[in-house]
């Protein structure tokens, strides 16, 4: 829909049954999140929070929490910016159908930001303190922005059409930051913020900020698409909303989304950063406090019915989990066109996105051979651990399409269950060691620092996979163990304290399942809780990749290296126990979530709800 702004969205979920209000005051501290992760659960509405303890602005919040509704809220434009995307990522489909392709050349035409001052008049000015200020989590370092647009130029290319739109965490407060005069950045190396932040720093220049909260729903999908090169995040937004991206600069020179609900200005000096965080974040666990760069305010303003714009992020499925959903069924093939051979990826949400991949690739090398092993999917895992945020990934599982057409990477299980009956442990897995890892994943050895693997395999099936084990299975009284899906085991090992001693206990493990047939169970699973880990799927993902890094916590039975590659003659072992070095998991405040129970009783805010 061709929404003006956050308020007209509103208004039409209200309409149609998608959005319910909270009239009651909510206080912005942990309790305004656990609604939104109750009904999130749930399945829930989109909420609006009319009355904000502390602030005068109302919230809103799971607006994107189903497909259903992300799909409905933009049921007008969804096919023309998904011919739009398909057409910038194969332009030879322009060619072959000159006519269909005009139609999405007149949607990028007609989607070009439009330049307007007669907004200005629009906007008042407040501060930061008066801004709702939400806490998603008890160890959270302060109160954060969970919905923002942040738009930077390049200061080589002024304008709005080499600029970068995209959403990173912002922290309003706590720390070291001086009330309503700075604020934190948080964003990864690789993105658009941290190219444009590097050529100012080159020149010692300061790097203009304009953060927008609010404003049309297509503004903060556009900030976080993974687009093709050479399609402006602001165009897109302009597709996607049917209406065109307006801004216009200030008398300071920042540039104002006029659409935007509230608009924070400021600037970024070279190597001026405070601690930022922590922060509980989409893996399960808090990012901890580093230095991240510092944002001096210049102005905040807001329109005078500003509605705030916030989500609340933790262990999968959430929010972002059917902005993720969107995103795919958008950009559709458009990645597997940029990468040849490939033809399916996804970044597996119940593991945290980033630390585990599924591909499937073609696997047309050397077809003169009987059997076909790995060849062409190495080369196109390179390419994908190669390619923009697909290059955070810590474990990519790939398999070649050609041992059946029906694979899908959307079935945890049965993606996995393929991989592990065709997989040669001495040849197909693939290590890359001290490399960079996801800012948000402690799994490794300091920030950004850790290693990846890749597991391929192609070919005919090399075992049957064991569903249950057999009955001369034995294993130590002190190692509870169950099945969690066929060929894989989970053993509850001893609660890690050091290197030393774990190495020790991998070493008795590996000894004592030497003498046993374990041909049809190639990955046990060495964890806290194996009743946890098995229970299901998610589970089972969540636990072994979140919680392990390759280099230092896969072994195997009966290993071995030869020319620098490992790999072992029985079940390999994933060590996916907590260790000292990692961030602590995200837990709910049992107090207020008795809070949250009562408000779910007849004549409360929720009742019928959650």
């Amino acid at each position: 829909m061709g929404y003006k702004n956050l308020a007209e969205c509103v208004a039409d979920l209200e309409k149609n049954g998608h959005l319910i209000r909270i009239k009651e005051e909510v206080d912005p501290y942990l309790e305004m999140a656990a609604i939104h992760l109750r009904v999130n659960e749930n399945q829930g509405p989109a909420l609006l929070f009319e009355n904000v303890k502390g602030s005068k602005f109302p919230a809103v919040s799971n607006l994107f929490g189903t497909l259903e509704r992300s799909k409905f809220m933009f049921r007008d434009s969804l096919p023309k910016v998904e011919q739009l995307v398909a057409l910038r990522s194969d332009p030879i489909k322009a060619l072959k159908n000159p006519v269909k392709s005009a139609g999405s050349a007149l949607t990028a035409l007609s989607a070009l930001p439009l330049k307007q001052s007669l907004f200005k008049s629009a906007f008042q000015k407040t501060t930061i303190s008066a801004l709702p200020q939400i806490v998603n989590w008890p160890m959270d370092g302060g109160p954060f922005i969970t919905m923002p647009q942040v738009f930077t130029e390049d200061i080589d290319q002024p304008g709005v059409m080499h600029g970068n739109l995209g959403m990173y965490r912002i922290q309003l407060a706590g720390n070291e930051y001086i009330v309503d005069k700075e604020i934190g950045l948080h964003y990864q190396i690789h993105r658009g913020i941290g190219v444009h932040q590097t050529k100012a720093n080159a020149k010692g220049q300061p790097l203009k900020v304009s953060v927008f909260v609010g404003g049309p729903p297509s503004h903060p999908l556009a900030a976080v698409m993974p687009l093709p090169e050479g399609l402006s995040e602001l165009t897109f937004a302009g597709a996607l909303g049917n209406r065109r991206f307006r801004y216009f600069y200030d008398e300071e020179g920042f540039c104002i989304s006029a659409d935007a609900d509230f608009v924070i200005t400021g600037t970024v000096y070279p190597q001026e950063n405070k601690p930022e965080g922590p922060f509980g974040d989409h893996l399960g666990y808090y990012s901890l406090t580093h230095p991240f760069p510092l944002m001096k305010v210049s102005n905040v303003y807001h329109k005078k019915d500003a509605i705030w714009s916030f989500t609340v992020v933790g262990r999968p499925p959430q929010e972002d989990t059917s902005f993720g959903a969107l995103i795919h069924e958008i950009t559709g093939s458009a990645i597997p066109q940029e990468i040849p051979g490939l033809k399916e990826v996804n970044a597996v949400d119940a593991a945290g996105v980033h630390p585990l991949l599924f591909a499937i690739g073609s696997e047309r090398y050397t077809p003169y051979l009987k059997e076909r092993k790995p060849q062409e999917i190495l080369t196109i895992a390179n390419h994908i651990l190669g390619k923009n945020q697909l290059s955070l990934a810590k474990y990519l599982f790939i398999a070649a399409r050609e041992d059946d057409e029906r694979l899908s990477t959307n079935n945890i299980a049965l993606f996995l269950q393929h991989m592990l009956e065709r997989i040669d442990l001495t040849k197909d897995l693939h290590f890359h060691t001290n490399t960079t890892i996801d800012t948000l994943d402690y799994s490794g050895d300091g920030l950004n620092s850790g290693s990846k693997v890749v597991f391929a395999a192609a070919g005919a099936k090399k075992r049957d996979l064991l569903e249950k084990l057999p009955s001369e299975f034995s294993l130590s009284e002190e190692y509870n163990h169950k099945i969690a899906i066929p060929g894989v085991l989970a053993v509850q090992g001893d609660r890690y304290e050091n290197e030393i001693a774990s190495k020790q206990e991998i070493a008795s493990l590996k000894e004592h399942l030497k003498s046993q047939n374990l041909s049809g169970l190639p990955l046990i699973v060495l964890c806290d809780d194996a009743e946890f880990t098995a229970a299901n799927v998610n589970n089972l993902v969540w636990v072994t990749f979140t919680r392990s890094n390759p280099a230092s916590d896969i072994d195997g039975v009966n290993d071995f290296t030869v020319n620098k590659h490992w790999g072992c003659n029985g079940p390999l072992i994933i060590d996916a126990r907590k260790k000292p070095h990692h961030a602590p998991e995200l837990i709910k405040d049992p107090g207020i979530e008795k809070k949250i129970d009562k408000m779910a009783e007849v004549g409360g805010p929720l009742y019928g709800i959650i």
